[in-house]
């Protein structure tokens, strides 16, 4: 497994999606289709990315009762895409019946990752508004242990705990980094964050990079920056 950098395409229809993915000509990059999208388009849009040649993550970050979630995932696991994802605070049983929805008749699955803490949420807001008070640190590695409990192939983490993770958790588990930005961009709504250099460094497995690439003057070449950077 090689490390890669999955672009968010987080655009409000199909059309400024593909106007996007158009202007990478040759290139086929990894893509996540989020909540924005989806709920846009609906599963059309993960079929018709995925028949271009695209690997998808479908980041929809699922938390219900364990057999509304089996449900869903028994659903979503039709659509073939690479990676989807969940709430680890849904609970190690949760995390379990989504990995029994998902695997397929043939035994085979999309990777299936939880996230842990957004990288929105820092100490403070995890505090005052969620009343969790032990530090941020010891709850992503407390849910990344569970995720392993369960199953799961890896989580969703700030490029920050990537090594801890995977101290924690063994070199296989996979980590998958959003808050990742160039050292000369804005940092937008995420608290946690890192370049793709350092995100290296870390070990993260996969950035997920949304407006650095996105809303850049040239998409391509921020996306060809960030490869370099991370993955050459």
């Amino acid at each position: 497994m090689g490390k890669d950098v999955i672009v968010a395409c987080d655009f409000p229809s199909a059309e400024k999606t593909f106007e996007f993915l158009d202007k990478f000509e040759g290139r086929k990059p990894f893509v996540k289709i989020g909540m924005e999208l989806y709920y846009a388009e609906g599963p059309s849009i993960v079929k018709e990315i995925k028949k271009r040649g695209h690997k998808i993550f479908l980041d929809l970050k699922l938390h219900d009762i364990p057999n509304t979630v089996k449900k869903a995932m028994s659903v979503l696991s039709s659509l073939d895409v690479d990676i989807c994802n969940l709430h680890a605070s849904g609970t190690i049983r949760m995390m379990e019946a989504a990995l029994e929805g998902l695997t397929r008749e043939d035994g085979t699955r999309p990777l299936l990752i939880a996230v842990t803490q957004l990288t929105s949420t820092d100490s403070e807001s995890m505090q005052k508004d969620l009343l969790i008070n032990e530090p941020i640190d010891k709850v992503v590695m407390h849910y990344a242990l569970n995720a392993k409990k369960a199953g799961l192939d890896g989580v969703v983490c700030s490029p920050l705990e990537a090594g801890k993770v995977h101290s924690v958790c063994g070199s296989d588990f996979l980590t998958v980094t959003p808050g990742v930005r160039f050292a000369d961009g804005d940092i937008g709504d995420q608290k946690r964050v890192m370049t793709p250099a350092q995100a290296k460094i870390e070990g993260s497995d996969y950035i997920v990079v949304g407006r650095p690439i996105t809303a850049a003057q040239d998409p391509v070449a921020a996306y060809e920056r960030c490869v370099r950077e991370f993955v050459d």
